[in-house]
């Protein structure tokens, strides 16, 4: 790993892949380091991840793996070890969503009862995901960042590990940028976590309570990652990633539809389209 100490913290990612192997997850060994130049020599995880892999008939068994990976890590879990994912941390990755998708992506000013909206969301979700138990977060525990290897999964870009919601990495897992999956397929793999980090002795609520917790915590990452996304091509130059944006849109319209607490955000959202279509047709 070549990492100038300008650009990334090394020192992050080895105290993360300690805390990793140490809970007995396939992460690489640092075999040598000079943080100072930001170089590291790490072992090999293989060269083929999940989301090159992954499909219809092998993902219940890769799927698995990743569960009982991710059921280890949760249970190595310390307070005071890494950062939290407080309530700031939540709000300035929601906040991503009205500054570079609204405002940057679709051309769209929010009225102050529209920003009232999001934020009534945002303090929705937040409250529901410090309410959950606390635990170590990958925070981006997803197919493309798990590797084909022996033990399975190798785990890799875990620099930006905090302790947080224990739903967080469940939800990244199965709702991802690349690739989606039916709802009940979904709901089943949820179901397998939940028995088994349960059997384990973490501190899972009910199965319904954890369906909503793990909703609720994924439609805050996907109003972060619309952002990113949008951010990456305004920003940096990366435009590849907007065009995956409407899987993310989806992910939360679905979600919204499924509670109460959400209609006036369907209506936001239904009416920040109407806009940008009224707006092309100007155009």
């Amino acid at each position: 790993m070549d990492a100038p100490p300008s650009k990334e913290d090394c020192s992050a990612f080895v105290k993360v892949a300690g805390l990793l192997r140490a809970a007995g997850v396939h992460a690489p060994e640092i075999l040598a380091q000079d943080l100072t130049h930001g170089y590291l020599l790490l072992s090999d995880l293989g060269r083929q991840s999940y989301i090159e892999t992954l499909n219809a008939e092998n993902a219940d068994e890769l799927f698995a793996d990743a569960i009982a990976a991710l059921i280890r890590w949760q249970r190595a879990s310390l307070p005071h070890t890494l950062p939290p994912y407080d309530r700031a941390l939540l709000r300035r990755e929601s906040n991503l969503f009205a500054e570079w998708y609204v405002t940057r992506h679709l051309s769209v000013t929010l009225t102050a009862v529209e920003q009232g909206i999001l934020d009534s969301t945002f303090d929705l979700l937040e409250d529901s995901a410090l309410a959950q138990p606390q635990v170590f977060v990958h925070r981006d525990f997803m197919p493309r960042n798990l590797m084909l290897s022996n033990p399975n999964p190798g785990v890799l870009d875990f620099q930006d590990a905090l302790f947080g919601p224990i739903t967080y990495d469940l939800a990244s897992l199965f709702k991802d940028a690349f690739i989606s999956w039916d709802e009940e397929r979904v709901r089943h793999w949820r179901r397998q976590y939940w028995q088994e980090a349960r059997d384990t002795g973490l501190p899972v609520p009910a199965f319904d309570e954890l369906e909503r917790a793990c909703d609720w915590m994924g439609m805050q990452r996907h109003f972060k990652v619309l952002g990113i996304f949008a951010r990456l091509q305004y920003r940096d130059g990366r435009p590849d990633y907007l065009k995956d944006t409407p899987r993310f849109l989806n992910y939360v319209r679905d979600t919204a539809r499924q509670y109460r607490e959400f209609r006036p955000l369907l209506k936001l959202l239904d009416a920040l389209e109407s806009r940008v279509r009224r707006t092309v047709m100007v155009t």
